[in-house]
């Protein structure tokens, strides 16, 4: 349900929106045709201006020498900078530039001008843009001469490129000055790296070969240096194990030692064999016990002896071992203190040879990589000196500038588009605010939120006098709904006396209440319009009557009521005109006799309605409203601010009259959207000989009698509208 509730405020916003536009078109559409006109008058007295164009192709700086780098005495791109296109635009536009171009077509002579002066306008007229994706460039100049213009762009141009092709040039023959000198220095480095050379060549005595490789110095004595560090290991390895020999041979048990000793790989060791013949005498003893020889059989005695000897040798020559190894050992030191010597002799020599290889090498790659270089600067310099002699022009003219045909400023179709929608914007916005400063009643809502009244009837706009128009008109349905809202809006059925009322003049009220007299009228009611308007009444020139004699003449003589009241050309209705106009109207009013007129008629008519004149401006109205039964209150839609219509009720209240409820007047139904309800009955409610046409009855006077009111009260009743 809330949903619904908000989904309907943001229409109805957006309706009010809309309809702010509508009501306010009239506003919008004269700020418009100002600023329009504003826009088209500017533009017509603007300075026509008119532009020509020539399009430049900047190209790299292709003559910035490198003495080192590819090949090419050039470097392309060399001079490329993420802000080179920014500064060649600034070039273009440069005071020196300009200055050129000037002189070149006498712009000072001309212009009657300084030069300075000559400057400063061209600096205001030449134009400078980038074509996106490309080098390309666009020198444009705008000038209120046509000619002008495309002589001054062509000139900016030739100067551009002029200056540019000069500043290459220049660049370059300093570059290549440049490389002449280093290229001197480099010969002389080359020289002095080639002497300090010769000199370690004849010290060291090694041989230099261009373009191959020499020897390396000292290679056969570094070659005897290795050796000898092999053969000092290897001497050291071998004393390490007759070391572990003798250690072993001490240490050990005779059983273990000749063991041992037996094992060893040495030419002097006979251990080996008598422990061999040692071991095969006890399995010969086996073998025989084996056979069944006892232990004193001769054989076996014999075998004993044979390994009891055999042993005895190897243990004598198992200690004669452990003298041949000490002396083994001994020798071995010998070679090896001899071979440390050698070696260390060896190192000195070999550590001297490299510090002079090295230098050497130095002295050698030190020469090669200066003399290479000196060959490249020549290469850089002879082909320097080529590309002076054809150079590329840094700067290529794609189009020359044109005469233009057509003023470009002021851009008349743009101007006059921004004038307009500069208009309808600001118009609108105007229209908006005018809407916010506006309090007046708007809406059914503003009458009912603040006079907390009901709206009786909405009536259209351009409504005329309907007993002067066709009794089929749409327009009277507006009446017969108000009609009907009174009916069932009174309290009481005795009530039928109604002041009309209005806060200011011109709103409608005397126009309302014809127009509802004659619906009422038609509806069977005995309908009585009483003219109270005594300061401007109107009523009798809507139904062509004089009101020569009439509610005044009643009040101040002693005429009878049936010599004013008048009957009207329409059935049912009649009408007491003002009369002549009084000096006090208010005192008048405010009298026991208008009592007793206002009683009177009642008992006589259906309804009586009587006008009045503004109840802010002028007193007469409270008066009336506290004479009648019931105050009906005319509002002009949008004329009337809310504080004052609450002024209006507060004023029929104050003497103590009942408003009955508002007559919304003059609303625009057929463009404002809140209202398109009430044009329903433009279609629905067409004319139709069916139109309700009831039998007048004239004035009579029976009909003041109670009993004949009564039944005649009863009998238009059943006659509404609906």
């Amino acid at each position: 349900m809330q949903g619904s509730n908000k989904f309907e405020n943001e229409t109805g916003s957006s309706i009010d929106y809309w309809q702010v536009v509508k009501n306010r078109y009239g506003v919008i559409l004269l700020t418009f045709l100002l600023v329009f006109m504003t826009a088209a008058v500017i533009t017509s007295v603007m300075p026509r201006k008119f532009e020509s164009t020539s399009v430049v192709q900047v190209h790299p700086s292709m003559i910035a020498i490198s003495p080192i780098g590819n090949s090419g005495g050039a470097n392309p791109g060399s001079m490329m900078t993420r802000n080179y296109m920014e500064n060649e635009f600034e070039t273009i536009i440069a005071a020196e530039t300009l200055k050129m171009a000037a002189e070149d077509i006498n712009l000072p002579t001309r212009w009657s001008m300084e030069m300075d002066e000559v400057i400063t306008n061209l600096k205001g007229i030449v134009m400078t843009t980038p074509r996106r994706g490309t080098d390309f460039i666009e020198i444009t100049v705008r000038h209120a001469k046509p000619d002008d213009a495309k002589e001054i762009a062509d000139a900016v141009s030739e100067a551009y490129m002029t200056r540019r092709k000069k500043s290459e040039v220049d660049r370059a023959e300093r570059a290549l000055e440049a490389l002449d000198g280093e290229l001197i220095a480099q010969s002389d480095l080359v020289q002095d790296n080639r002497k300090n050379l010769t000199v370690l060549i004849q010290q060291y005595g090694i041989p230099y070969f261009d373009g191959g490789h020499s020897n390396p110095l000292g290679a056969t004595e570094q070659d005897m240096f290795r050796n000898a560090r092999q053969r000092l290991a290897d001497f050291e390895t071998q004393r390490d194990q007759i070391k572990i020999q003798i250690k072993n041979l001490v240490e050990m048990s005779n059983e273990d030692l000749i063991r041992y000793a037996a094992g060893l790989d040495l030419p002097e060791n006979q251990v080996t064999y008598y422990y061999t013949q040692h071991r095969e005498s006890l399995e010969m003893r086996t073998t025989l016990i084996a056979q069944g020889l006892g232990a004193r059989h001769p054989d076996i005695i014999a075998v004993e002896e044979r390994a009891k000897g055999s042993l005895e040798y190897a243990q004598k020559e198992a200690v004669s071992l452990k003298a041949v190894l000490a002396t083994k050992l001994e020798l071995v030191n010998r070679q090896v203190d001899r071979m440390s010597e050698m070696v260390d002799a060896r190192q000195d020599d070999t550590v001297d040879l490299s510090l002079k290889q090295h230098t050497y090498n130095q002295a050698k790659e030190t020469y090669e990589q200066s003399r290479a270089m000196l060959r490249e600067m020549k290469i850089k310099q002879q082909e320097a000196r080529v590309l002076l002699k054809m150079p590329r022009d840094p700067i290529t003219l794609h189009e020359k500038p044109k005469r233009a045909s057509s003023a470009v400023f002021p851009n008349i179709t743009m101007n006059l588009l921004l004038g307009a929608g500069v208009g309808l914007i600001f118009g609108i916005g105007i229209a908006f605010l005018l809407e916010h400063l506006d309090t007046s009643v708007k809406s059914l809502e503003d009458v009912e939120r603040y006079l907390q009244v009901p709206v009786l009837a909405v009536i259209p706009k351009d409504v005329g006098i309907l007993h002067k128009q066709s009794g089929m008109s749409p327009d009277a349905e507006a009446y017969r709904i108000l009609r009907t809202n009174i009916e069932f809006n009174r309290k009481n059925p005795e009530d039928n006396s109604i002041t009309v009322v209005s806060g200011g003049a011109g709103e409608g009220k005397s126009t309302t209440l014809v127009n509802l007299a004659y619906v009422c009228a038609q509806g069977g009611y005995t309908t009585l319009m009483i003219d109270a308007d005594l300061r401007r009444p109107r009523l009798h020139t809507f139904l062509d009557i004089n009101n020569s004699v009439g509610l005044t003449n009643y009040l101040t003589t002693d005429l009878a009521l049936e010599d004013v009241i008048l009957q009207t050309p329409v059935d049912n209705l009649y009408f007491l005109p003002s009369g002549i106009l009084p000096a006090d109207a208010a005192g008048i009013l405010n009298s026991r006799r208008m009592s007793e007129l206002l009683q009177d008629v009642k008992q006589r008519f259906d309804l009586v309605l009587v006008d009045s004149p503004p109840i802010l401006g002028v007193s007469d109205a409270a008066v009336l409203a506290s004479e009648v039964d019931l105050t009906m209150v005319v509002v002009q839609h949008r004329k009337l601010p809310r504080n004052m219509l609450m002024r209006v009720k507060q004023a029929v209240e104050n003497v103590g009259g009942q408003v009955i409820g508002v007559v919304l007047n003059n609303v625009d139904v057929r463009s404002d959207s809140q209202y398109q309800y009430y044009t329903s009955y433009y279609t629905y409610y067409a004319p139709s000989a069916m139109e309700e046409n009831p039998t007048p009855q004239p004035m009579t006077a029976h009909q003041s009698t109670d009993h004949e009111k009564g039944n005649s009260r009863q009998d238009q009743k059943t006659e509404d509208l609906y």
